[in-house]
């Protein structure tokens, strides 16, 4: 018997059970697309707009964290090459990483592999459908997007171009994925491994874009190579090649290891837990179940705080390279010192959706406890509903807070000790208050979890909502009541002489709701 054999039924079979797993990915990914063509034409029909905007997102060097740098906001293509390529790549490895790791190690976890590899099925052909899987849906994904996009005005090349670097990303951390599955200890470990890297990636790649570093610099990330495609200006497809040679190259080394792992383990082995118990009640064993989560996310908030410490500080020379900035800075608009404290609220904000992220993952964690019938035998007992809710939601909570504290606090003492015009006081006051903003979002999830837990994707949807209205929202002129759904809109610059709280009060109040629905709901509601 072959190592590949029953690829092919399996596949198809794969294909079928994991399709809505998919589908939401392909068609939000390719509304990001199409919704950036559709909305330039609509929100900057004249030139006059298009040069306001161009002056607007170069003001605002923060944005070239997350989208990279506008090389061409005249044109419609350039605009969607812009606002959905780093982005849309970035989701589209997301997407991969999942679909390998859940059609791949979760089953070894769950134990559906091993009843599958007592039939007529080689020891390669699991992962070799999960990595296929992955690329059927990379392809699919840039197929969609170039078809819808070409279909709402979108130019052929530079779609079709940046359609591919979907695929690419797609296929590059697809190979990412299947090296993770075979060095972690379980899918949860793989899962982190791999999204560990695409997170390290992306934020090099960021501070890459928003530094002023060299050109060349831009090479040294493989999301580097997607964005020097350049869509819309000089439309190159060569860098493609390179990351098609990266995906061949990783799932390669991925059926190397595959061959000669142990089934049901990872080369990073897990850590054996103590001889004995050390925690006695529910609120221990609710901290030790997110222990690890917990220091691998602050190391990554103090590391984030150092980058965006040192972005901060390189604002002087982001300027004198802009000409449009330095024309504002000539003009009298805007002062250099309004400049960088205008980066740090918006890398403050980045962090807080990070953050949000992180708390929402909290969450999300309780309820897999839930469906893993490891919640049942503890409710069974002596603990009470509310207790075990509220264990899980004093993490959920006080996380995100703590990981706020210290990136800003990292970023406010980089950043002040090379300008003297920053004031790592005031960027840590700024981070603090930011919190408040972050718990409403994860309090959105605890609300959906614990009420109706088939409606969690909310949670998720509440994050990426605040994302687009916060960074987005104000590109788009969108008007003042669709702004202020994002709790991170009533934030006030404390470094204002007054700063208004009222809006961060009605915030808290919507906190407190959305925690007792969640209360109220989990008390009610069937367990798993």
């Amino acid at each position: 018997m072959s190592s590949f054999t029953g690829v092919r039924p399996l596949l198809k079979v794969s294909l079928h059970q994991d399709a809505r797993n998919i589908g939401p990915w392909v068609v939000l990914i390719s509304v990001l697309s199409v919704s950036s063509i559709l909305a330039y034409a609509w929100v900057f029909p004249d030139p006059e707009d298009r040069l306001a905007l161009s002056t607007r997102l170069s003001a605002n060097p923060a944005l070239a964290l997350v989208f990279g740098p506008p090389r061409d906001l005249m044109t419609s293509d350039g605009f969607n090459s812009w606002r959905a390529g780093v982005l849309g790549a970035f989701f589209a490895a997301l997407m991969a990483i999942f679909i390998v790791v859940r059609n791949s190690r979760a089953h070894e976890d769950s134990g559906q592999a091993e009843l599958l590899a007592s039939g007529v099925l080689g020891r390669q052909a699991r992962l070799t459908v999960a990595v296929l899987m992955a690329t059927v849906a990379s392809v699919a994904l840039g197929v969609v997007s170039f078809v819808a996009t070409v279909s709402v005005g979108g130019a052929a090349l530079p779609t079709l171009l940046l359609s591919s670097t979907y695929a690419a990303s797609g296929l590059m951390f697809a190979g990412v994925a299947a090296v993770a599955v075979q060095l972690g200890s379980d899918a949860r470990a793989a899962n982190s491994l791999a999204v560990a890297a695409l997170g390290i990636l992306y934020v090099a790649r960021g501070y890459v874009d928003s530094s002023g570093a060299p050109e060349w610099a831009a090479w040294l990330t493989p999301i580097g190579w997607l964005q020097e495609t350049r869509p819309a200006t000089q439309n190159d497809p060569w860098p493609l090649l390179l990351a098609l040679g990266l995906a061949v190259g990783l799932v390669g080394v991925a059926f190397a290891l595959h061959a000669r792992r142990d089934y049901g383990m990872g080369l990073i082995p897990p850590r054996p837990g103590p001889a004995r118990g050390t925690g006695a009640n529910i609120w221990w064993l609710s901290f030790r179940l997110n222990r690890g989560s917990l220091v691998s996310w602050l190391v990554a908030f103090a590391g984030l705080g150092v980058v965006f410490g040192y972005l901060a500080t390189s604002i002087g020379e982001v300027v004198a390279d802009d000409p449009g900035i330095a024309r504002l800075l000539a003009a009298g608009v805007v002062a250099e010192a309004d400049l960088e404290f205008a980066f740090l609220m918006t890398v403050l904000q980045l962090v807080g959706i990070i953050a949000a992220v992180f708390g929402v993952g909290v969450v999300m964690r309780m309820y897999a406890e839930e469906t893993d019938y490891r919640a049942e035998p503890l409710l069974a007992g002596a603990v009470r509903r509310r207790t075990y809710l509220a264990s899980n939601a004093v993490i959920a909570f006080l996380a995100p807070g703590v990981a706020m504290l210290v990136g800003g606090s990292v970023i406010g003492l980089v950043a002040a000790s090379v300008k003297d015009t920053i004031s790592a006081v005031d960027v840590a006051f700024q981070a603090v208050a930011t919190v408040p903003a972050v718990w409403t979002l994860v309090a959105l999830a605890l609300a959906a979890v614990g009420a109706h837990p088939a409606k969690r994707v909310v949670g998720w949807l509440g994050v990426v909502a605040t994302f687009g209205l916060t960074i987005l929202g104000p590109t788009f002129d969108l008007p003042d009541w669709a702004l202020d759904i994002s709790p991170l809109r009533h934030v006030p610059p404390v470094v204002l002489p007054d700063p208004d709280w009222s809006g961060l009060g009605w915030v808290s109040l919507v906190t407190l709701f959305l925690v007792l629905v969640a209360f109220a709901g989990f008390r009610r509601r069937d367990v798993g």
